[in-house]
Parts: C-alpha cells; structure tokens; sequence
C-alpha cells in the first residue's frame, strides 16, 4: 500500500501523510492481521574489509513462514531487534567470489552458508534526525554539513555503522512480489525501524510532517484471510491511500487475457470461414464434375437421401483428416517450441521446462471439433447433389 498519487488525489500540500498514525490506523481496520512499514535502502556493506554496495529490506517476524525461507541454510532472526541478518544466495556468492561464469553450474546454498554462518558484516549508513525548528530556507552549505532546516522542521545526517551477524542464507527473494527493486540482504524489522535510516523519501516527507514522526513510502499489510482483501483494500482507500495486491494484478492479467482471447477470437473464426469455405468450394466442384455419376445412381433406385449421405460422407472425411494433419502440425511445431526453448535455458544454466503441451482431450475435441464443421458445410452441396435432376445429369458431359 502506498500513498495517494498525487495525480488522482489531493495536492501534495494537502494529501495525507502515511506515517505511524496511518500505519496504526491500517492496523485497527477489521480482518487486518498487521500492517508494517515497507523499509529498503541501498547502503555498503564491508565483508573482510572490502565493500559491498547493496540493497537491504526490513522484514517482520511473520515473514518466517514465508515459503522463500523453506530451503534456507542457517536460520531466522532470533528476535525482532537482532543485530543479525539474511543474505540472498546472489549475494552470499559476491561476498565469497563465488559468481559463476556464464553456463558453469552454480554453488548450493548449503556450500555457500557453510563459511559464512556466524560471520560478521559491517554496515555503513546515513542516519536522520529531525526536530522542530524556525523556518529558515536552506543554504548550500548547510548541505555540504549535513544539517539544514526544510519548512521549519530541522534535519541531520549522521554516518553511522551497524555491526551484523549472518545467521542465514537463502536459495530465494522472499521480497520478490514488492517493489520494482528486489533486496539481497534481510534484517529485522524492529532493527531497521531503530536505525532510523535516510531514506530517499525522507526530505519531501520531513517538510509536510509536523514532527520526527515515522513517515513511510509504502506499508505491507496481512490479512486473516484472502476473500477479505477486496474489502480491507477498499477500507484503505476511503482512508486516502492507494493500494495494491495480487487481486490488482489478477484484474490486470484477466484484462489482457480477454483481449487476447478476444483477437485470437477474431483470427480462429475468419480461419474457420476460410475453411468452411474450402470444403463448399471441394464439394460443388465435385458435384459438377460427378453430375453423370449422380445420374446413374438416381436412374437405378438412389433416394435423395443416399445422394446426400455420399456428400455428408466425404465432408466428414475431409474435416477428420484435416483435422488429424492440424494436430499433428500443430503437435510438431509445439516440439519445436520445446527443444529450442529449453536449449536456450541450458545456455543460461536454467532448468528446462516443457511450455507446449497437446493433452489427449484437445486432440480429440479438435478432431471431432473439424468433422462438425466439415458436416456443417457439407449441407448445401449434398443439398444441391440430392436435387439435381437424373434425366439432365445422364445428358451432362
């Protein structure tokens, strides 16, 4: 959840502000589990003296039973203000020099954790501190110091180092689903709350908050249970925030698949006249080819209906082989798809996986699918073969 866009909502001057009071608020709201603030910054990280320039997040303690952590080597914060942290494998390998080389085979999660358990990281970050102050407009140097005063209320930057222990490595992002920017390593929430870090909404925000306040970007927030998050959503927004979750991106997904639906709509069926087409043309060429033959067979006792069951039955036969020859180009190109697909991935040390697949039940339903239609556009010729008249087809030559 973040604020209002200021484009769809009130001016920047008058939108409301999401820090702890908001944040709280979310968090009395009916079949709200919890709501926490949403802290990631980019900052350096020193391992044996060497720097590392990272993105960290903040993550609360139900984050535990996040399925990223199922596979992880080590184990979970001991408690919410410890001095300790996770790294995501991508980073773990930086720290030992482990990358891979384009197509060699990655290190396990369990060989990197190995060495780097119960190391200790540095971290060196930028911290704020704001109080109450005249309005003074700021200066250049007072940028240069590190202190100023933004729209009377006055700020500090302070260079501050944080001592961390790894305690677990993980195999997976568990912070993959927010933000565009994705962290590689974790700390508690509580810690990153109490280091009071700059963050890069810090100075718009401290010149609209009244006081030294928390002020967020955005916030998470659990619900008791999935069916009730359109309702908590809705809460949220008469409160003046935006939100997000993964029903948005469903609507959005459902969206696009309707309209892709709806043009694949649009080819399938001018394919399907094309053909219908086709099989009428087949047919009544037949008909004016075999007028003698349609002749003889009237003159020595066929019906109508004889006629028109040899019609329907070529039109059947044509829509079933059709539909075979469709299937089984359509099954060769779906292999095609396949093997090309997944050599590719082997080149990126990725696992293969099989993206086209032809279940018995759509090929039996494209099959019987093809011969309806064939039946269908065989009406009219074996409606005209049956009508024509024996003594003018004997004269056709």
């Amino acid at each position: 959840m973040g604020r209002e866009e200021e484009r769809s909502g009130p001016i920047p001057g008058e939108s409301r502000i999401l820090d702890e009071a908001a944040r709280q608020e979310v968090e009395r709201l009916p079949n709200v589990l919890e709501a926490y603030p949403d802290i990631r910054f980019i900052t350096e990280l020193r391992y044996e003296d060497k720097p590392h320039l990272t993105m960290i997040s903040a993550l609360p303690s139900s984050s535990k039973s996040n399925d990223a952590f199922e596979g992880m080597q080590g184990r979970f914060f001991s408690s919410e203000t410890a001095a300790e942290v996770i790294l995501q494998k991508s980073f773990a390998e930086e720290l030992l020099g482990k990358t891979p080389a384009r197509g060699a085979e990655e290190p396990s999660v369990a060989d990197l954790a190995k060495p780097l358990l119960g190391k200790e990281l540095t971290m060196r970050y930028a911290q704020r501190a704001t109080s109450a102050a005249p309005l003074v407009p700021l200066r250049a140097g007072d940028m240069a110091s590190g202190e100023g005063s933004l729209a009377g209320t006055a700020y500090s930057v302070v260079s501050r180092e944080q001592k961390l222990t790894i305690v677990g490595v993980a195999d997976l992002d568990p912070e993959s689903m927010r933000g565009p920017t994705r962290a590689r390593v974790f700390l508690p929430l509580k810690l990153g709350e109490g280091l009071h870090v700059m963050l890069p909404t810090d100075l718009r925000e401290i010149a609209r908050a009244a006081s030294d306040e928390p002020v967020y970007s955005s916030i998470g927030v659990r619900v008791k249970n999935p069916a009730q998050v359109q309702a908590v959503e809705d809460a949220i927004k008469k409160m003046g925030f935006t939100t997000f979750s993964l029903l948005d991106a469903n609507q959005s997904l459902r969206q696009f698949f309707r309209v892709l639906d709806l043009f694949l709509g649009i080819f399938g069926s001018l394919a399907l006249a094309v053909a219908s087409i086709g099989i009428v043309n087949t047919l009544v060429m037949a008909i004016l080819e075999r007028r003698r033959e349609i002749g003889i067979m009237k003159a020595i006792g066929a019906s109508d209906g004889d006629v028109k069951k040899i019609f329907f039955a070529e039109a059947g036969a044509m829509g079933i082989m059709g539909g075979i020859t469709g299937v089984a180009l359509g099954w060769a190109i779906g292999r095609v798809i396949n093997v090309g697909t997944n050599f590719y991935l082997k080149r990126e040390s990725l696992p293969p996986d099989n993206f086209w697949a032809v279940p018995w039940w759509l090929v039996g339903s494209a099959i019987a699918f093809s011969f309806v239609v064939s039946l269908v556009s065989g009406l009219y010729p074996a409606g005209r073969a049956a009508k024509l008249d024996p003594v003018q087809a004997l004269r056709y030559e």
